[in-house]
């Protein structure tokens, strides 16, 4: 019996979220028959990492240590297959400055960004926004929609630049950017590695707040937040997406899974907003109800994640047998 390690917790902000995603993916992994053992993390070292006795590593960690890359790399120079991106892939996908660049070599559309300037934090009566308002202040490495500040206008511009000014006294090392605003549909594509490993889309999602954006509390603490799997989309919406959402995808060296977030204006144009790696796996998590609309339920999805894992170990370990 494959025996399998899920990763829950983390150091980052998303923690409690994690914990939450890990426990529903260690029951999917139980009812799959493998022999699944859930684990609390902090920061774990290389030598704790390679003390683990499993078959494969399944990280369901959300932040900049879990799903950026620095938990990744250390996976990688252990004896461990696991689920999900390797630590380039990882890095990438979690900066999403970055992602816009990629994007935008491809042709990708993508709202306008800049880096903040944590100077304009210490007098935010003197600060002024470089691009035209609306826009969106939040971190360029936390997701779960932590540190979100909407501004439409220069009093809540500089209400956010202060509230950042807080956040930063408490996160120094936290980098924030600063997004135009697109006001539309929010839409959402996951992508599933087939039997290949190749990456395919499952049924599109429209998110629908009550009010306001699909930030922290409409995600996880609020009930009142719509989803409608397979909206009705032009045929020119629906295939844009799809394949834009795999080429961001291939484009980031994605493997295994992904959740690719978009919004679509009234006049049908769309714009990629970021790409999450380990998307949740909560009950209310976007991912698991889009593989449930494909008839692909929990312990299957689980168990096609970790063969995925399991056979991009091998291949890598025939490949390069000298690196293991």
């Amino acid at each position: 019996m494959t025996r399998v390690l899920i990763l829950a917790g983390g150091p980052d902000a998303e923690r409690e979220i994690s914990i939450a995603s890990a426990e529903t993916v260690h029951q999917g992994c139980l009812d799959a028959g493998f022999d699944a053992t859930l684990k609390v993390i902090d920061r774990p070292t290389l030598d704790e990492i390679k003390s683990w006795e499993t078959d494969v590593v399944f990280p369901v960690l959300h932040g900049r240590f879990g799903e950026g890359g620095a938990l990744q790399a250390l996976l990688e120079q252990t004896d461990h297959p696991f689920v999900g991106c390797q630590a380039q892939a990882a890095r990438l996908a979690m900066d999403k400055m970055g992602t816009k660049l990629i994007a935008a070599r491809f042709s990708i559309p993508t709202p306008a960004a800049v880096i903040f300037d944590p100077a304009d934090a210490v007098h935010p009566d003197e600060s002024f926004c470089p691009l035209e308002l609306p826009v969106i202040l939040k971190p360029v490495a936390d997701g779960s929609s932590v540190g979100i500040h909407i501004c439409n206008d220069q009093m809540q511009w500089m209400v956010a630049v202060e509230a950042v000014a807080d956040e930063l006294a408490e996160n120094p090392n936290r980098v924030y950017m600063i997004e135009r605003m697109v006001v539309g549909r929010e839409l959402t594509v996951s992508l599933l590695a087939n039997a290949a490993g190749e990456l395919e889309t499952l049924p599109i999602i429209e998110i629908s707040p009550a009010e306001g954006v699909y930030d922290f509390e409409a995600k996880y603490t609020r009930d009142d937040t719509a989803y409608t799997l397979n909206p009705d989309l032009s045929d020119t919406i629906t295939t844009g997406i799809r394949e834009h959402a795999g080429l961001i995808a291939v484009a980031l060296g994605i493997r295994h899974l992904a959740r690719v977030d978009f919004l679509c204006a009234d006049d049908e144009h769309w714009a990629l907003l970021e790409v999450n790696t380990m998307p949740g796996f909560t009950k209310t998590s976007l991912m698991p109800k889009a593989a449930q609309a494909h008839g692909i339920e929990m312990p299957q999805l689980c168990t096609v994640l970790i063969e995925n894992a399991l056979q991009d170990f091998e291949r890598s370990r025939s490949q390069f047998p000298h690196a293991h």
